[in-house]
């Protein structure tokens, strides 16, 4: 069975730990792309139109529709007022409604075989630990053996600087400076929404408990921490292309190899 080094906060290798038979599964990197649209749905909010938007008017047709040397559509009734004698009450005119508005009921939430979620994620997390996978996404990761494992002292760092500092000394000083300068800013609706700037994805941190790293990972552009328990394709292959440099504690690999993270 493969062995990895550890890694403490100091920077230092602390030790062994034998790796987990599931970072030997088979890389699908076709199943993997597909559980990641198939999950996102998942995340997808439903939206629609009122139903009697455009409808609320007194439009109605000619009877009989000709001889008024208008167009043969619904007018609002009525005289000497702004609406008066407007087409309204159908799609293509002022004030009227959509001709395929979006349906709330529509069904966007795609269904997951829970046996090919399941092997998705093995590969996925197989795919962590092969280095031409990590460094075909663009991370910067040197002479770094992987997986990479760090001791569980991590879970503790509630400070951004402290878990900077940590990364440096793991010699991912040039991981943070690519995500750094690839921060984009957005335009359009989307920054109007709130959704201002878009970062690319670095590394992520993977732990059985979260006591303060998670908050201090928040300040990092692209620096993700996620519980093992709740451990997705979404974490470990994002946008669909598996390899993600990925930090995994020591109690976090003890998880995977009894099982629970898997089998969900």
């Amino acid at each position: 069975m493969m062995k990895a080094q550890i890694i403490g906060l100091d920077g230092k290798r602390s030790g062994e730990v034998e790796v987990p038979p599931v970072f030997d599964a088979e890389l699908r990197p076709d199943l993997v792309k597909r559980m990641f649209w198939l999950v996102g749905s998942h995340h997808l909010q439903p939206k629609g139109r009122d139903p009697m938007a455009g409808e609320r008017t007194t439009a109605e047709t000619h009877s009989p529709p000709t001889g008024t040397g208008r167009s043969r559509i619904p007018r609002v009734k009525g005289e000497r007022y702004s609406r008066g004698g407007m087409a309204g009450g159908v799609a293509s005119v002022v004030k009227g409604r959509l001709p395929h508005p979006p349906r709330s009921e529509k069904v966007i939430h795609l269904r997951v075989n829970r046996k090919e979620n399941r092997l998705a994620k093995e590969s996925a997390i197989a795919y962590t630990a092969n280095l031409d996978a990590v460094k075909a996404r663009g991370h910067r990761v040197g002479k770094l053996s992987l997986p990479l494992v760090v001791a569980d002292d991590i879970e503790t760092v509630e400070k951004t600087g402290e878990l900077v500092s940590f990364l440096q000394k793991v010699d991912l000083k040039a991981e943070l400076q690519r995500v750094d300068t690839h921060v984009k800013r957005n335009s359009g609706k989307r920054r109007l929404r709130g959704r201002a700037y878009r970062t690319g994805a670095g590394p992520l941190i993977v732990v059985t408990s979260d006591r303060g790293v998670g908050k201090a990972a928040g300040g990092i552009p692209g620096v993700a921490v996620t519980q093992v328990q709740s451990l997705s394709v979404l974490d470990l292959a994002p946008g669909g292309v598996p390899g993600r440099l990925t930090l995994w504690t020591e109690s976090a690999l003890s998880a995977l190899e009894a099982g629970k993270e898997v089998a969900s």
